[in-house]
């Protein structure tokens, strides 16, 4: 490739980061060199990776996987019996009993598919899930990817598009671009806590006429960043609507796991719909995604996760298996999402510090959000809903007219200009809301 010219249009396209990492890694190498700042250090709160912000990892997860890791500590008494027997039983599920061969098969080991579907059968209250159904990946983002170029297809008119959305996950616009697909957004109704407004999918359906063809709605429950958790008929009124028009759900549910709001309990999209019973139950076509890069887990630089699918038309499924084949997911991210679905039982040896240890994680995220969203409903020209899961809080910005001026002299978003600010002068960096989506006059901050 001679020049960017001949790099793919589709590429070229891409939506790319503001950079407000990498002027955060700038100020971090400048204090290390002695710089003068009014400060000692930058601390990031945008990225939504727990054990960067100080959340420490699990001891089970952690003593398993350096076991499997290290297998000479298999003989080590020093480490409690459920963690060794574990490690024995995930290497003996594992090609030549090593993490370091290849994956099994392009799914995963088959034996973690069978962890992950006895763990969605026990959260969803005994409801079957088929381990034939669940894809192990290296990440929900790579999972999203692979669903997201199955359903890519045609220029124009014909363009497949998907409803996303507003504000939505700060990733998705850049996974649309790459595999060229039309953003069909709906808004989030920010008055009502971030709530799904069904109003808002029916005007994003007749706005999208014309323009491209619909065949998919993403949803983020818990919202990601809003903390957004949806209730029972919010859920069965977007399955009706995916129902009557014909679209495939993406459902990211990461954060399953760290709903902390008031009278606040989460349901999966599977549950829901199968509680609806037939025709939905075995017509809607969805897909559901969960991760290891979760508020308890926090093992965002294995980059694990699984899908499954349900309802999916089976040669369109063996092409998900197909278009993973040729690299097949690595095992120590497969590794600790089996611990993760499958933690030590009551009895176990371990089970008191994990339960003790989960307990602390979840109290200190309640409070973090609580005091966070007081803290920022307190500063002038700020307002913040509360959150009720996830990691994220959403503030709105109401900046000066001086700001607003300056960011357009200078070309820029205004909430870019005001992050970029606050990291210089306060050493926090926070996430423009422009990256999750949003026009001009409603600026926000991850």
């Amino acid at each position: 490739m001679s020049s960017v010219q001949d790099v793919n249009p589709r590429v070229r396209r891409i939506r790319t980061p503001v950079g407000l990492q990498s002027l955060a890694a700038r100020i971090t190498e400048q204090l290390s060199q002695g710089g003068q700042k009014p400060f000692q250090k930058v601390t990031d709160v945008s990225s939504g990776d727990p054990h960067r912000a100080g959340m420490p990892p699990l001891s089970f997860v952690r003593q398993v996987l350096a076991v499997c890791l290290y297998p000479e500590l298999l003989g080590e008494d020093s480490l409690p019996l459920d963690v060794r027997q574990r490690a024995q039983k995930l290497l003996e599920a594992c090609n030549g009993g090593s993490i370091g061969s290849y994956s099994p098969s392009s799914c995963g080991i088959p034996q973690i598919q069978k962890s992950v579907a006895e763990f969605i059968t026990r959260r969803d209250a005994g409801i079957p899930s088929d381990p034939e159904n669940i894809v192990l990946c290296s990440g929900s983002q790579k999972v999203l990817s692979l669903v997201l170029h199955l359903l890519s297809r045609g220029e124009g008119l014909t363009q497949t598009g998907v409803l996303i959305p507003l504000p939505c996950p700060h990733t998705l616009p850049m996974l649309l671009d790459e595999e060229g697909l039309t953003p069909l957004p709906y808004r989030l109704l920010e008055d009502q806590g971030w709530a799904l407004e069904p109003d808002q999918l029916h005007g994003a359906l007749r706005a999208a006429r014309g323009r491209c063809e619909p065949r998919a709605i993403y949803i983020s429950n818990p919202g990601n960043p809003t903390g957004h958790v949806q209730d029972r008929k919010t859920i069965r009124e977007v399955i009706r609507f995916a129902s009557s028009e014909g679209l495939v759900l993406l459902v990211e549910e990461v954060f399953q796991d760290s709903v902390f709001g008031r009278d606040k309990t989460f349901l999966s999209y599977k549950k829901v719909l199968f509680e609806m019973g037939e025709p939905y139950s075995d017509t809607v076509e969805l897909v559901s995604l969960h991760s290891i890069s979760t508020a308890r887990m926090g093992e965002c630089g294995l980059r694990g996760g699984y899908m499954e699918v349900v309802n999916i038309d089976p040669d369109v499924q063996q092409a998900l298996k197909n278009m993973q084949a040729p690299s097949s997911p690595p095992i120590l991210p497969q590794l600790a999402l089996e611990v993760m679905v499958n933690p030590p039982a009551p009895g176990d040896p371990s089970e008191k510090e994990y339960t003790q240890e989960i307990l602390r994680m979840d109290d200190i995220l309640a409070q973090n959000a609580r005091r966070a969203c007081e803290f920022l409903n307190d500063l002038p020209g700020v307002s913040c809903q509360p959150a009720m899961a996830g990691l994220f809080l959403y503030p709105r910005l109401n900046l000066p007219a001086q700001m607003l001026e300056e960011a357009e002299a200078l070309g820029v978003e205004a909430d870019v200009l005001f992050c970029q600010r606050f990291l210089e002068e306060e050493r926090v960096c926070f996430g423009p809301g422009c990256e999750n989506g949003h026009d001009r006059n409603d600026l926000h901050v991850r």
